[in-house]
């Protein structure tokens, strides 16, 4: 299996070893920990397949307790908390090696009519005509380093900035928190609507924490800081595809006490709010001698 698309359905394809408990696979990569993402993503996949199917999910909430270990699986336990008669409730428990490191609340609701207003798409230049980040990264060193091809090779993701990368100290000067990348998996995801949901929850982890960094280094690059998510929250509002293009603009309003908010908002080609993103992340300042070769 060589498509990134292909390996990430199959990640998010949990083995049920009882009536409402799941394990999901852990790649061993050379991370310091698990992504949040897959995480994410494992955790919904596990509590919508403890419901009936025909409600789709329209919120989760989630925090990230500890840090999960690359290459060991974890356990999903499931609580079905309710089902009522327009929305079902479910809480999720992930554990590694006997530890709790991250659980999920995710609800559920019977499709309904009701009024329709969003706030606009910004007016952003589409995907066709922006540079891949492996051009942008290529242009910018000449070559693509071996690293960084090796992630590219793994990517379920095409990622496009809507602004070009600011790469040294002095292109910070006056940048506003905020980031905006179009989207879309690199292959496709079959036509099961909960995979889409829990690709784009494990796509919506990647970047967002972006917005709070663009005013103090570049994306690309050295790390001053260590980074990690603290917590999560999705509204799903409309039906999507993760295999479509989809923009996703990102904000962080303040970042104060070690710790940043960063807000996403992600629509279609059409201009529909599709899913809005909450996250705080941990920020702290790394010793000069710690800093990571790359980032993003």
């Amino acid at each position: 299996m060589t498509n990134p698309a292909e390996r990430l359905v199959d990640l998010l394809d949990l083995e049920r070893i009882e009536l409402d408990i799941f394990r999901g696979r852990s790649p061993d990569e050379s991370l310091q920990r698990v992504f949040g993402g897959q995480v994410a993503g494992q955790a919904l996949v596990a509590a919508g397949r403890t419901t009936d199917g025909q409600r789709p999910v329209h919120s989760l909430h989630a925090y990230f307790l500890r840090p999960g270990r690359p290459g060991v699986p974890i356990v999903y336990q499931v609580e079905r908390v309710r089902d009522g008669r327009s929305f079902t409730t479910r809480r999720v428990v992930a554990i590694q090696q006997g530890r709790t490191i991250f659980n999920l609340t995710a609800s559920f609701h019977s499709p309904e009519s009701g009024i329709e207003q969003q706030l606009p798409m910004p007016d952003v230049p589409g995907p066709e005509g922006l540079p891949t980040l492996a051009d942008e990264v290529r242009a910018h060193l000449g070559t693509l380093p071996e690293a960084f091809a090796r992630m590219e090779r793994r990517q379920p993701f095409d990622i496009r900035y809507v602004e070009r990368l600011r790469w040294t100290d002095e292109e910070l000067e006056g940048a506003e928190p905020r980031s905006a990348v179009w989207m879309r998996a690199v292959g496709p995801l079959g036509d099961d609507p909960l995979v889409h949901t829990c690709a784009l929850t494990y796509a919506s982890d990647m970047m967002l924490l972006d917005a709070v960094r663009v005013p103090v280094e570049p994306l690309w690059g050295p790390r001053g800081f260590d980074m990690a998510s603290l917590d999560h929250a999705m509204w799903f509002h409309r039906p999507f595809r993760t295999d479509e293009w989809f923009l996703y603009e990102q904000e962080s309003p303040v970042a104060t006490g070690g710790r940043g908010l960063a807000r996403g908002r992600i629509y279609d080609r059409a201009g529909r709010l599709l899913v809005s993103v909450v996250q705080e992340g941990l920020f702290r300042p790394l010793p000069p001698a710690e800093g990571a070769a790359d980032g993003g």
